[in-house]
């Protein structure tokens, strides 16, 4: 089961749950596996479950209980050439003390109200936690926050994804609602592959609702294609 899923675990409150694709593993072996996950999380009488999964497996899920709450895409690409970006566009990062935290968690929400992806599931306060339970104490120096102008434009969390060595993922990107639509997406995006491979990223994957046009179209403009495809579950213990 660990390795057919990947499982974050918030106490009581939640358990975030993602379908790792092997070839040739049978469906039958990850529907027992899942069987023996949804168990031990119905036993332990935990407050949500949130998957990822093959649309493959809907029907079965929607019997056990889950509700379809979308679906995400995921694009890849690799990392070996230059990313540097616009010259006009400035990143540092929340460890060098130009904001509070209290500021960037301000600059998040703004980043994600208005957002095509359905899948919010965390207060701002729940994701600043989550932040520092999930990065280490060291969370500060993988935020960073972009400036055109001396203006906020908008933010990204490079990150190294838990369990490998070299797979780069943003934690989160956003745009400020006032600074979408002129641009800067791509070239924040761009700046952010540069910053992942400053900390070791060899190839880079990246995930959006599938209803989220625009950040589609800043996975293609810089180059990265479609690996996957997941649809997003959600059951609540009763």
């Amino acid at each position: 089961m660990v390795d057919l899923f990947s499982i974050i675990k918030k106490d009581k409150e939640y358990w975030l749950v993602d379908q790792i694709k092997r070839d040739g593993v049978p469906e039958e072996t990850y529907l027992n596996a899942f069987r023996s996950l949804l168990a031990e999380w119905r036993e332990g009488e935990i407050g949500y479950l949130s998957l990822l999964m093959d649309p493959a497996y809907a029907k079965w899920l929607v019997e056990q209980g889950f509700r379809n709450v979308s679906t995400v895409v995921e694009y890849t690409r690799s990392l070996e050439e230059d990313f540097s970006g616009d010259a006009a566009i400035e990143a540092d990062s929340l460890a060098e003390g130009s904001m509070t935290d209290s500021e960037f968690a301000d600059l998040y929400e703004r980043c994600r109200s208005g957002s095509a992806n359905k899948n919010n599931l965390f207060t701002i306060a729940q994701v600043m936690e989550s932040l520092e339970n999930e990065l280490g104490p060291e969370w500060r120096s993988h935020c960073f926050m972009f400036r055109r102008e001396s203006k906020l434009i908008g933010l990204s969390i490079p990150i190294i994804e838990e369990g490998t060595k070299d797979e780069g993922r943003l934690f989160y990107f956003g745009t400020v609602p006032e600074a979408r639509g002129k641009g800067y997406g791509t070239t924040m995006h761009r700046i952010s592959l540069e910053l992942l491979k400053r900390i070791g990223a060899s190839y880079y994957v990246g995930s959006t609702d599938e209803a989220n046009e625009n950040m589609i179209h800043i996975f293609k403009r810089n180059g990265c294609t479609l690996r996957d495809r997941k649809g997003i579950y959600r059951v609540d213990i009763k």
